[in-house]
């Protein structure tokens, strides 16, 4: 495709964006790109490089903009991008030719706006801080509190392009072996400062086109949800419940720490979700996971009450903490967004709870950087389960970095830890005279939420 065709399939696919408001980008995108197979690798990546350039920005541009009269496009939005990017007003207008492929060209309004923003940069201290830190008015007080003075740099390093990680299946291979299979594809991949399953390559590659992935030696999945499983310690003599397993990513990184070994139990709401989870199960050599699709009425946690010796609580969550991969969630969330998280979070705590035995573990974890749904979640729900403590320090997981191994829960950042942003909190459940069944009784009488999903 030419430059001016990329660009015309980029302004196509910001406006499919914008029509559908409340679904996420990349499934817009997956969409868009499925019913045009006939746009090769390196288009998609290029057309999708300029509409994620166009979402990172968006409300620095929508300032840039500001003063035109009208609506503001998808044709403006993407070159506006690509004059504060530093192209020049005359290659933006070639661009715009009209002829096959190509936008029609420019209106004297679309130019005349667009011509003042040559040579200017994206962001300016003349921006309030949270256009030009790219995150919603309302959730200053909010990020302020996670991050306090700190709030700048944090938020900056959120506007960043993130790395793409992969996390090695040890079930099929070493990491060194799998940094020699994917350079044999010309993809330099190196290993993860944290994690000790991980690779990094930089910004968007094929891998999924490689061998290594096909073969199952190797998985996309971010560092910062590697650590996660990390934390939960699963053992081959374990039975371990992925209570929000979504399409199955952390329950493949169970598996492979617990060497095929125990019993996984993967759950979730969206039977769509666990369906997507057997094709990379299948892949992957898992052969120790069941799938449970969670429905209302299902007497299936009161007959497996106290019997998990992990649960993993993947919450459902913001999304905050990945920012630099979803920008768009930025401008989809709102206040009601996070009231009616917290309280589904509380309750799936709570259902989760019943199923851990005593003595087992229970891990929370979010992709959030919000503390009501992290840390103020764990103090709440400790104070209705006084049969939970958080883990002992001293019996956090050796799979963990030391940095990490010397508290009970953590939290990571794309500026401390380079991953996307998440919070992890490791629980024991403490041996008492409460019959499991009885919790699983008064986790009830909770009001029923929507279910986990991921």
């Amino acid at each position: 495709m030419t430059p001016a065709a990329r660009l015309s399939g980029a302004i196509d696919l910001l406006c499919a964006i914008q029509n559908a408001p409340r679904r996420p980008a990349d499934a817009t995108a997956n969409a868009f790109f499925r019913e045009r197979r006939y746009i090769g690798g390196g288009d998609r990546r290029a057309i999708s490089s300029i509409v994620w350039d166009v979402l990172r920005g968006w409300r620095r541009l929508q300032w840039h903009l500001k003063d035109i009269s009208g609506d503001i496009s998808p044709r403006l939005l993407c070159s506006a991008s690509l004059l504060l990017g530093g192209e020049t007003m005359e290659n933006v207008r070639k661009l715009f030719s009209g002829e096959r492929y190509a936008q029609k060209p420019l209106t004297s309004r679309e130019d005349m706006a667009l011509k003042g923003l040559e040579g200017k940069e994206l962001s300016t201290q003349k921006q309030p801080i949270a256009v030009r830190l790219e995150y919603p008015d309302w959730l200053d007080s909010a990020l302020r509190e996670t991050f306090g003075n700190r709030l700048p740099d944090e938020m900056e390093a959120m506007l960043g392009t993130p790395t793409l990680d992969l996390r090695v299946n040890l079930l099929k291979g070493s990491r060194e072996a799998a940094i020699r299979e994917l350079r044999r594809e010309s993809l330099q991949a190196e290993p993860t400062k944290l994690s000790p399953w991980g690779l990094r390559l930089d910004g968007r590659q094929p891998v999924t086109a490689t061998q290594a992935f096909k073969d199952g030696l190797v998985e996309i999945q971010d560092e910062g949800s590697q650590l996660v499983v990390a934390a939960v310690d699963a053992r081959g003599e374990h039975r371990v419940l992925d209570y929000c397993a979504g399409a199955g990513g952390k329950t493949l990184a169970l598996a492979m720490t617990m060497e095929n070994r125990g019993h996984i139990v993967a759950c979730d709401v969206h039977e769509k979700r666990l369906d997507g989870a057997v094709k990379r199960l299948r892949r992957a050599g898992v052969h120790n996971v069941e799938r449970h699709l969670l429905v209302s009425g299902d007497k299936w946690a009161k007959r497996r009450a106290g019997s998990f010796d992990r649960v993993l609580v993947d919450a459902p969550c913001s999304g905050t903490g990945t920012w630099r991969r979803n920008p768009d969630a930025r401008l989809r969330l709102t206040p009601e967004d996070i009231q009616e998280l917290v309280i589904k979070q509380a309750q799936i705590l709570d259902r989760a709870a019943s199923l851990v035995k005593p003595g087992g573990r229970m891990i929370y974890a979010t992709c959030s950087l919000l503390a009501c749904e992290n840390g103020q979640q764990i103090d709440t729900f400790l104070k209705r389960r006084t049969d939970f403590v958080r883990l002992p320090k001293e019996q956090m997981s050796e799979l963990l970095p030391a940095e990490l191994r010397n508290k009970a829960q953590f939290s990571l950042t794309p500026l401390r830890d380079g991953t996307d942003g998440f919070f992890a909190c490791v629980l024991e459940r403490v041996v008492t005279d409460t019959k499991p069944e009885e919790t699983v009784e008064a986790a009830a009488t909770t009001p029923q939420a929507e279910g986990p999903s991921t």
